[in-house]
């Protein structure tokens, strides 16, 4: 029987105190699976603690499984995940965050259910959101169901980045080359069969979140923006209501005028008109920007990260 390799990518903000529990975490399930070979690429992501010290000292201990990509700077994680899907060689490759929020114990059910070939990718999501902030679940919850709404891609709601996939599927996925990303989207819309995972919220197990709440906003932003177009439609109509209106107070206007005459009191309300349809334009001017902002950022074909060292050679995709 074919030994299968699996491959593990882990991007890394500040995890110092976490890593060593993950490593642990991980390495108890795989001496749970057989027929299958492991190996852990480590996405340092610009930390500003030890993390690389702490991933360069796994290394020296498991040199046959412990790989790391270090950036030179902060990216971002859509930049690590696209970086170690690249280095990763595996024939199937998981995705997962070093907080053990993604539970390593479900890697042999995801494993088994890929074996049977009726999926291509085996995901994560959460049934309960226990521990989280009251705000920040009510607004996930209100992201995931208004962007159902607004986009031809699936988002399923509660879903995480922790997933197991098949290369064909890592390959479509590194073939979406955008530098403005949005994983959970891409995912979805590359298409293939995916089947959800459901397991209960977990804590992190050290460290702190790099997440703020106005960090996942943006974040949430960028979603839009990315997949779907209905800002723009939003906008447009906006523009045409707010002329229509206008023309109904030019109606009004005039009629009023000619019965009662023009009076110099009313210029307050005409001040009013031009500040409300003023910040309309504003507003509608500000969501295209935000449009053409991203496609600016795209023509310049900046790189996704700059990397600082490595240990291992980058997987060209097909």
């Amino acid at each position: 029987m074919k030994i299968e390799r699996i491959s593990i990518v882990v991007p890394c903000f500040n995890e110092e105190a976490a890593l060593p529990f993950f490593y642990e975490a991980l390495e108890n399930t795989r001496k749970k699976l057989e027929q299958a070979d492991f190996e852990y690429i480590f996405i340092d992501d610009g930390s500003r603690d030890q993390t690389l010290a702490v991933i360069k000292e796994l290394a020296k201990k498991d040199d046959k499984r412990v790989r790391y990509v270090s950036f030179s700077r902060n990216f971002g994680k859509e930049a690590a995940l696209y970086a170690g899907l690249q280095y990763a060689t595996g024939d199937y490759v998981a995705v997962m965050d070093a907080d053990l929020q993604d539970p390593p114990e479900l890697l042999p059910e995801m494993l088994s259910l890929l074996r049977t070939k009726a999926y291509d990718c085996i995901g994560t999501k959460r049934i309960t959101r226990k521990g989280e902030p009251f705000l920040r679940s009510f607004f996930a919850r209100q992201f995931y169901k208004w962007m159902n709404r607004i986009s031809e891609t699936e988002f399923v709601d509660g879903a995480r980045d922790y997933r197991l996939m098949t290369r064909r599927m890592v390959e479509a996925v590194l073939s979406v080359s955008e530098v403005n990303r949005f994983s959970k989207g891409i995912f979805s819309w590359v298409g293939f069969e995916t089947h959800y995972l459901p397991y209960e919220n977990k804590e992190r197990v050290a460290g702190e979140t790099s997440w703020s709440f106005w960090g996942l906003v943006n974040y949430s932003l960028d979603a839009v923006i990315n997949f779907s177009d209905l800002p723009l439609m939003f906008a447009s109509f906006i523009g045409i209501f707010s002329f229509f209106i206008s023309l109904l107070f030019l109606v009004f206007i005039v009629i009023r005028a000619l019965i009662f005459g023009d009076p110099t009191a009313g210029w307050p309300s005409l001040v009013t008109i031009f500040l409300a349809i003023g910040g309309l334009q504003l507003f509608c001017l500000g969501i295209v920007g935000k449009y053409l902002g991203k496609t600016y950022l795209e023509t310049k074909k900046r790189p996704l990260y700059i990397l600082k060292e490595t240990d291992q050679v980058k997987k060209e995709s097909k």
